[in-house]
């Protein structure tokens, strides 16, 4: 009897067990529908931390690629690379060119739960031209003669001069609208508009962001939760996907077919430019002679081949065939491999026996350490003995990119949606941006004039000499715009590619 209580007793348990097991339906990375009530959360691998949070102040491309699902600006970035209207919704252009009057969309909310107000507007303006303190935080508005704001819906910007780039200075990559309520703060609690709202972020670890239920875009996003995974190895990152701890990541063209028959695949052409550069202002790199020799003496080819397994496009200089017309064909064959010819240039600059440098590399991602070694064994058959240094990706862009204490470095450089942006990196006065301290007048006058050209053809012709320029003084050994392979859950859709580093996760669900 006793037997039989026990086994009953036994018997209840299993099935209140089973009960409970059924109604919690252990949840993975990934799953989950908001269609039939389920929570649905995506975990996507990046490289390494955002350096800043806060919109105006971040540099990093990998930075952008997770922030911008919690920013937008007055106007937003198609993947096509034009614009389209985002918390401006719609604008006029004066006759002259100088005065925008832009019509402010109206119930759009911050993450705090405020609304929107052409008050702060101003204030990004003012924050971003540093009108208070004398400090500005962008160099795209020093062509602003005011801003101001004759009503609450209206926000009218006025230019000292005609500017044919101006619009693209108003997306989130460039001006993103922040509340003047949170100023100082941005870093520690980032607030936007945008589609997702900060949750919490983990340094060395992730960036954690929830669904923004406020949203002013009907019926999106579809995703509750979204996890950026910091993870600098590649190999790891795949381990990762295949355990399912991931839903998302970028794969090297050699592990892909580990990978290709239980993922989705797709192929992104990146727009970015890869390349090793000098600083400019240090001997022997102030000799153009110099970094010709360098340029001609690096296998291109062979980097393409043996870090991106032939995804890759040659370029030969800053700009990628996925710009289109402004890209100009011909200057990758411009520096062919010659070890003849680059010793002889080193001869003529004064060192027939070569010298000693360092390339400074950023552990973040082994693609550059893989450059730095296959530039070393190149270079030592000219007499240039190459001393590598991998340091983390903090130290890289505080030493390097805005310290400018470097001899030579390798990075890819992001894409931007236009053709100015890409470029404006190496104008002389760009002190935030061009890191490489190229300083060339033509280059520069290049430059300012295509700002106030109209006509599309003869903007097309200036920038394709602004590329030549950047070629013919070997600014930088220009490889590759390489193509990122992305690997992610079959059950993943509403991904997007744009022609720089964005994760847009405002569309993306799961499907059942």
């Amino acid at each position: 009897m006793k037997s039989t209580k026990r086994l009953m007793i036994v018997a209840m348990i299993v099935v209140c067990m089973f009960l409970i097991s059924a109604c919690s339906g252990g949840k993975e990375s990934g799953e989950g529908s908001s269609g039939n009530g389920k929570t649905q959360e995506i975990k996507v691998r990046v490289n390494d931390d955002p350096d800043f949070l806060d919109p105006h102040l971040a540099t990093a491309s990998i930075s952008f690629q997770m922030i911008l699902n919690m920013f937008e600006g007055l106007f937003a970035p198609e993947t096509d690379g034009s614009l389209k209207p985002a918390i401006a919704e719609s604008y006029e252009l004066s006759k002259d060119g100088l005065t925008y009057t832009f019509k402010i969309r109206q119930n759009v909310k911050f993450h705090n739960g405020s609304v929107l107000k052409v008050d702060d507007i101003l204030y990004t303006f003012e924050h971003l031209m540093g009108t208070k303190n004398g400090k500005p935080l962008s160099g795209n508005f020093g062509n602003v003669e005011s801003v101001n704001a004759p009503d609450e819906s209206t926000v009218v910007i006025k230019l000292k001069e005609p500017n044919s780039n101006f619009l693209y200075s108003l997306t989130a990559l460039q001006s993103a609208i922040v509340p003047k309520d949170n100023d100082g703060k941005q870093n520690e609690n980032p607030i936007g508009t945008g589609p997702f709202k900060f949750v919490k972020y983990t340094p060395g670890s992730n960036l954690v962001l929830e669904k923004n239920s406020d949203y002013w875009q009907e019926n999106i996003p579809y995703l509750d939760k979204v996890t950026f995974a910091f993870q600098s190895d590649d190999n790891s990152a795949v381990m990762s996907l295949i355990a399912k701890e991931v839903d998302l990541t970028g794969v090297r063209g050699h592990r892909l077919s580990e990978v290709e028959n239980d993922f989705n695949i797709s192929h992104q052409n990146n727009n970015s430019a890869l390349v090793i550069t000098f600083n400019e202002e240090k001997k022997p790199f102030n000799d153009v002679k110099v970094r010709q020799a360098i340029n001609i003496a690096i296998n291109k080819q062979d980097v393409i081949d043996s870090v991106y397994s032939g995804y890759a496009t040659r370029l030969g200089s800053n700009m990628s065939p996925a710009m289109g017309d402004y890209y100009l064909d011909g200057l990758q064959d411009v520096y062919a491999r010659d070890i003849n010819k680059a010793k002889k240039l080193l001869s003529e600059a004064g060192y027939p026996k070569g010298f000693k440098t360092k390339i400074t590399v950023s552990s973040h991602n082994d693609m550059y350490s893989n450059i730095a070694q296959i530039a070393a064994e190149n270079l030592k058959e000219i007499g240039i003995d190459v001393e590598i240094e991998v340091v983390e990706w903090g130290i890289w862009l505080e030493r390097v990119y805005f310290g400018r204490d470097y001899e030579m470095t390798t990075i890819d450089l992001t894409g931007k949606p236009s053709a100015y942006e890409i470029l404006n990196d190496y104008i002389s006065t760009n002190d935030k941006e061009n890191f490489f301290r190229f300083n060339n007048k033509e280059f520069d006058k290049v430059m300012a004039d295509v700002l106030k050209e109209t006509d599309q053809k003869k903007q097309i012709e200036m920038y394709k000499r602004a590329q030549e320029i950047l070629s013919e003084q070997s600014t930088a050994v220009y490889i590759a715009d390489y193509q990122v392979l992305w690997a992610a859950n079959k059950k993943i859709e509403g991904l997007k590619s744009y022609p720089f580093w964005f994760h847009d996760m405002s569309e993306v669900k799961f499907t059942e």
